[in-house]
């Protein structure tokens, strides 16, 4: 710890999710020298079965990996707290996640005139992403089978899956109804008796997240260096410059220095340290002259179906196997990608589905009715078998009262969010379409109220050519400010309609790249990759 504060750094990346382990990897791969900070505790390669919930001291949700208080969250205007969303840990959230990584669409980031952009589309466009995209499936050991509905659909690292046979079957039915199902993107190694690792955090580096393939591949380089259980206070800057961080740890205050600073703490995170980062030269926050940072927060609606496909299903359980992209843009409506979840909905899944609709129908005084709930569940679970639990993920837009609050408070994240009337409509619109395509099957939607996918944070510190509209420039550099950038969700000026992990990665490399070209010549696409 002595050594990491008296030592003048190339880069410190602060944060380890899928940015900062990607950003940190390929800048030490370039030579330059790099020391991560994260907030939590490096877990090396325990298993868990999910990022815990329901754990109320801060000493112990962090030592478990959860960040140390509950969000706390305005949702169209009722205060509630928010548990198991946001991890603390080297990794990050990555280390929980279901490990999906998908390109977007190319009218996700340019504009054109058959899928016009609610916002002019990304101030860098697909074709300047692509080389980072195909670098990233490397990084991340992507498998899968390319979108049938893509003529251009790139190939990926990794080898097609063989796939249980229901899965297979129910592809099949799929395509003779007339869509285009395809083998999920997944992050994984499958090892030979590989648990079912994705939601959970693996002990075995199968799944590639922020960790197995970002930290520890730069820490193997001899030119990273790693600091958790560490708490970044405020980043100290200048008029134009970062100068240094002040962190605690071990209940002392110390602070770290370097050429570079690479922001890295997630769609929540790094705008309420920049909100925190006050100085005489940024009084309102760092980067924030113009009342833009923490602004335009997104996540994505999740649309969550049962489909019933068989009794085989039942027996072979869960796999994460499929997506589709036929409705992901339909007439004009910026919808998403639809896949499968790595669930079966059996009879705890269907009750808990009918008894929601029950609370929110005209029956929900009559509380005997309720119980008597459990006889046609149990009824359906037996005739039915277990169903495959599907998501549709719908594209969330931004605006500028959906926000980050400051505080300051280091271990409390606090939002403001209101589901806009255009996002009910365009959620309608794509659960009717859900409808049609598992026409051929049985299906029941597992809930009726709008479901935020608060994992998903992002579009925060939005990148762009107009410091009046945006807070950081085309190269992820916050606008004013030298030698800060920022590697993670909250570049995004939209969410898309895929998960975003893969986007945060290829951009991670990208903003990596630039500022290795202004110390040193940047690694080609596929150097230095060790594979």
């Amino acid at each position: 710890m002595d050594a990491a504060a008296s030592r003048i750094w190339d880069v410190i990346v602060i944060g380890t999710g899928i940015g900062g382990g990607t950003v940190g990897r390929r800048l030490a791969e370039s030579g330059l020298s790099v020391l991560f900070v994260e907030k939590g505790p490096d877990l090396g390669d325990q298993f868990s079965d999910g990022l815990p919930s329901g754990i109320d001291p801060p000493e112990e949700r962090l030592a478990q990996g959860i960040w140390p208080q509950r969000i706390r969250a305005e949702l169209d205007g009722t205060w509630c707290e928010l548990d198991g969303m946001i991890a603390a840990g080297v990794g990050g959230t990555s280390l929980f996640y279901a490990a999906t990584l998908e390109r977007p669409e190319r009218h996700d980031l340019d504009q054109t005139d058959s899928h016009p952009h609610p916002t002019g589309g990304w101030p860098v466009g697909y074709d300047q992403m692509a080389p980072y995209y195909a670098l990233a499936e490397h990084y991340f050991s992507i498998s899968g089978e390319p979108d049938p509905l893509d003529p251009s659909a790139p190939a990926l690292p990794g080898p097609a899956r063989a796939l249980p046979q229901s899965d297979a079957a129910l592809m099949e039915d799929l395509r003779r109804a007339g869509m285009h199902p395809y083998q999920t993107h997944m992050a994984a190694r499958f090892l030979p008796d590989c648990a079912n690792c994705f939601g959970r955090r693996c002990g075995r580096r199968c799944k590639m997240d922020g960790r197995s393939a970002g930290v520890l591949p730069a820490l193997d380089t001899g030119r990273a260096a790693l600091i958790d259980r560490c708490t970044v206070l405020r980043i100290d800057a200048g008029p134009d410059r970062v100068t240094g961080i002040t962190c605690q740890r071990d209940g002392k205050q110390i602070q770290l220095h370097a050429r570079h600073y690479v922001l890295s703490g997630g769609g929540l995170g790094s705008p309420s340290l920049l909100l925190r980062s006050t100085s005489e030269d940024w009084p309102n926050g760092l980067g924030n002259r113009n009342d833009l940072v923490g602004r335009n927060l997104m996540f994505h609606l999740s649309e969550i179906m049962a489909v019933w496909a068989g009794r085989g299903a039942a027996r072979e359980g869960a796999s994460r196997s499929i997506s589709m992209r036929d409705l992901y843009y339909q007439q004009g409506h910026r919808f998403g990608t639809v896949q499968s979840m790595g669930l079966v909905a059996g009879y705890g899944e269907i009750l808990h589905a009918m008894n929601t609709r029950f609370d929110r129908s005209a029956l929900r005084s009559l509380r005997p009715l309720r119980h008597a709930l459990r006889i046609p569940a149990m009824v359906g679970a037996k005739v039915l078998g277990n169903a495959k639990v599907f998501v549709g993920v719908l594209e969330d837009l931004p605006y500028l009262t959906n926000r980050v609050l400051p505080g300051d408070d280091v271990d409390r994240l606090s939002f403001h969010y209101d589901v806009a009337d255009e996002l009910l409509t365009r959620r309608a619109a794509f659960r009717k379409a859900m409808r049609a395509a598992f026409r051929p099957h049985r299906a029941m939607f597992m809930g009726s109220a709008p479901e935020l996918n608060f994992a998903h944070p992002c579009g925060t510190l939005r990148f762009g050519t107009d410091p009046a509209t945006s807070v950081l420039d085309p190269d992820c550099r916050v606008h004013g400010v030298e030698n800060l950038h920022v590697a993670d969700s909250s570049f995004m000026p939209t969410s898309c309609g895929v998960n975003p992990s893969l986007t945060i990665a290829a951009n991670a490399l990208r903003v990596a790249d630039r500022i290795a070209a202004r110390t040193r010549a940047p690694l080609a696409a596929g150097d230095g990759l060790g594979y």
